[in-house]
């Protein structure tokens, strides 16, 4: 009997010395319909993957990272950017001219209005052009959109758990849409991989700190997904992976949160919604989100939690499960619900 075995779907993958582009390396090598047809690394062109990737090893033994050059785009099936804020705008015309699907992880075309992005982000829209032509990449969410799609923006970690823990309290009319609070908290591998003053182990080790007070970057997209005016405030906390989120609004009597979240959420393979607090530990290597809400009846007010893993479904999970999407595969193919444990 002769079997027909499709052929792999080969991934360009941009930025795959950082962190993300490790986990993407990770989780693809364990993809039953995709492989990595090139890692694309600048700072890191010529080195073996293994020596930037250790725990790669076993699994790209003979592989190496590549500098950029767009014309080995031609035998790939799949881009996947995960490049420092502005590259995608400036690579926009080499990256979308093959026609190839392409998920960026990069906050440069998750705004749909070239005004909004200058206010946030401080400088103006290199290619507002291409704005519309891109699906913001929530799945949760954005899945039948995502599904007919070329040009993905995914979300990063913080606005995928505020927006989780949000956007049903906000659509069932469960809150005021004015004056929400999102406290966040994310492991240092949300910097990313180049270390400096504030990332480094003695600055991180054994303290907790907010930054990007009242103007992060990050708000846009929260109040985009939402709907709502949002006041958000990140921390970076002393561990390498995670986010843990804590929403806060005024209630307006419509309804039990934690009723509203697990309604919306009914079916979906990525998303627990449970009673007990969630932690990040859970969500570890995963690509799982842990919620739960509570409301308070002295103060009128309901807290929303959401626990993710920021490489995972914060990152390199969340574009994966975009891929499988807009490819035809299973959405959940290559990818963990179970976090790693302890």
């Amino acid at each position: 009997m002769n079997l027909h075995i499709a052929p792999m779907i080969r991934a360009a993958i941009l930025g795959a010395s950082g962190y993300v582009g490790g986990e993407l390396m990770r989780l693809i090598a364990g993809h039953p319909a995709i492989e990595v047809g090139i890692a694309f690394a600048a700072s890191n062109a010529g080195q073996p993957v293994a020596t930037v990737h250790p725990h790669l090893a076993l699994a790209y033994p003979n592989a190496s990272f590549v500098g950029w050059n767009p014309a080995l785009l031609k035998d790939c099936d799949l881009i996947l950017a995960a490049l420092p804020h502005g590259e995608t705008q400036r690579l926009a015309d080499e990256l979308l001219a093959p026609g190839i699907p392409l998920v960026d992880l990069g906050a440069d075309f998750r705004l749909n209005s070239a005004a909004e992005f200058e206010r946030w982000y401080g400088e103006p829209h290199a290619r507002p052009d291409l704005l519309a032509s891109f699906t913001y990449g929530l799945p949760e969410f954005h899945r039948d959109a995502i599904r007919g799609a070329k040009r993905i923006a995914a979300p990063g970690c913080y606005p995928t758990a505020a927006s989780l823990a949000l956007k049903p309290l906000v659509e069932a009319g469960a809150i005021e849409s004015q004056g929400i609070i999102v406290d966040a908290a994310s492991g240092v591998s949300g910097a990313g991989r180049a270390a400096n003053a504030g990332t480094h182990f003695c600055s991180v080790d054994g303290s907790y700190r907010a930054y990007g007070l009242l103007k992060h970057r990050h708000t846009a997209e929260m109040q985009l997904m939402t709907g709502a005016e949002v006041l958000f405030t990140p921390h970076l906390m002393a561990a390498s992976r995670g986010i843990l989120a804590t929403c806060y609004a005024r209630a307006t009597g419509s309804g039990d949160p934690l009723t509203i979240l697990r309604d919306a959420f009914a079916g979906e393979r990525f998303l627990h919604v449970g009673e007990t607090p969630p932690e990040t530990k859970w969500a570890t290597g995963s690509n799982a989100a842990f919620l739960s809400a509570r409301y308070d009846e002295r103060t009128n007010m309901i807290v929303a939690l959401a626990a993710i893993d920021n490489l995972g479904k914060g990152a390199a999970g969340q574009m994966i499960q975009c891929a499988n999407l807009m490819l035809g595969l299973d959405e959940g193919a290559g990818l963990s619900t179970m976090g790693v444990y302890p």
